[in-house]
């Protein structure tokens, strides 16, 4: 357990620079989990949603991966097509002209494929419905088939038009000498990480804000705790390259003089929220993402991302992001 003068420590430098409110009050989990996961979002299961909610729907279908998107999109047109099928092989099978078939499997495969013909609307010819029950399935099925594909084009244009940020963290975030030349005597050791863009694109005005969050006993209870880490720089104008941000860990910092136990004793994390603008768009793109205390490395620091062409082209290589070497160090 933390002695009684390092969380007394603590608790002042917390109360001294208190984060504003997270969004997750102080309810700890005492399972031991992270409260953001890796890629952002809340580690958190809703349930008593409303089984029918067309909003989170179209927020579903336009968030998702693109496999996940793809595979609905095409389970949506198989069904469907497969529905239509057995309306016309059961209500009016004999009343669709041109087929071709020596078993029922064969008559069920051609009404099948001129199902996705009339949901196309594509209509080759050789299939065509002549009575009223088939014209009427045929001429819903069209219609279902516009909507469809209206739908659908709507979604990709919506998962193509809203900006999002694909950023790359290291894996792993350190604690490892600061051998800054401003910094270095206030603070001999530093937290950092490093982030990158993955795309091609420009952010420019970027802002990193970086919430040390941990456990508390008050009075009994155990409660979550979140208080800002100050950074070296906090804003950048454009990310280029990569970026390495820096808690110095001085002793105006939370982490000052805490040593490894004491923050798996703490369950800490560190909750990254990435500010920028997209220069494409030009419209704000947000970034979070998290690192739990078994993911820091004590006495590490990053290999270089960058080097130099014969042609004295910079050249970042993104593979790099997470590279570490280990260093001597004496931590508390």
């Amino acid at each position: 357990m933390l002695s009684e003068n390092r969380l007394k420590k603590l608790n002042q430098l917390l109360n001294q620079n208190p984060a504003s409110e997270f969004g997750f009050g102080n309810t700890s989990n005492e399972s031991g989990q992270r409260i953001l996961n890796k890629d952002g979002s809340a580690n958190i299961n809703r349930i008593g949603e409303p089984r029918f909610n067309v909003v989170n729907i179209y927020h579903s279908l336009i968030t998702i991966s693109w496999t996940k998107f793809i595979f609905v999109v095409f389970s949506f047109y198989f069904i469907l097509n497969l529905i239509f099928s057995l309306l016309y092989y059961f209500l009016c099978p004999d009343t669709i002209a041109g087929m071709i078939y020596t078993t029922e499997l064969e008559k069920f495969l051609e009404i099948f494929f001129f199902s996705s013909q009339s949901l196309t609307t594509v209509g080759y010819g050789r299939l065509n419905p002549t009575g009223i029950i088939a014209s009427s399935i045929a001429g819903i099925e069209s219609m279902m088939g516009l909507l469809g594909f209206a739908l659908a084009t709507g979604l990709l244009y919506g998962r193509f038009s809203r900006p999002t940020a694909k950023l790359l963290y290291s894996e792993n975030i350190i604690i490892a000498p600061y051998a800054h030349p401003t910094f270095s005597k206030e603070a001999p050791t530093a937290l950092m990480f490093r982030i990158t863009n993955a795309r091609k694109n420009q952010l420019i005005e970027v802002e990193a804000m970086v919430l040390f969050s941990y456990n508390q006993n008050v009075n009994g209870v155990i409660q979550r705790k979140f208080t800002n880490l100050k950074l070296e720089i906090s804003k950048i104008n454009f990310l280029a390259l990569s970026w390495t941000i820096v808690h110095p860990i001085n002793e105006e910092s939370p982490l000052y003089n805490l040593a490894e136990k004491d923050l798996e004793e703490l369950e800490a994390e560190f909750m990254i929220s990435i500010k920028a603008i997209d220069d494409t768009y030009v419209q704000q793109i947000f970034n979070r993402n998290s690192y739990y205390w078994k993911e820091l490395i004590w006495g590490a620091k990053f290999i270089s991302m960058v080097t130099k062409s014969d042609t004295g082209k910079t050249i970042i290589d993104l593979k790099k992001i997470s590279q570490i070497e280990k260093i001597e160090f004496e931590h508390a």
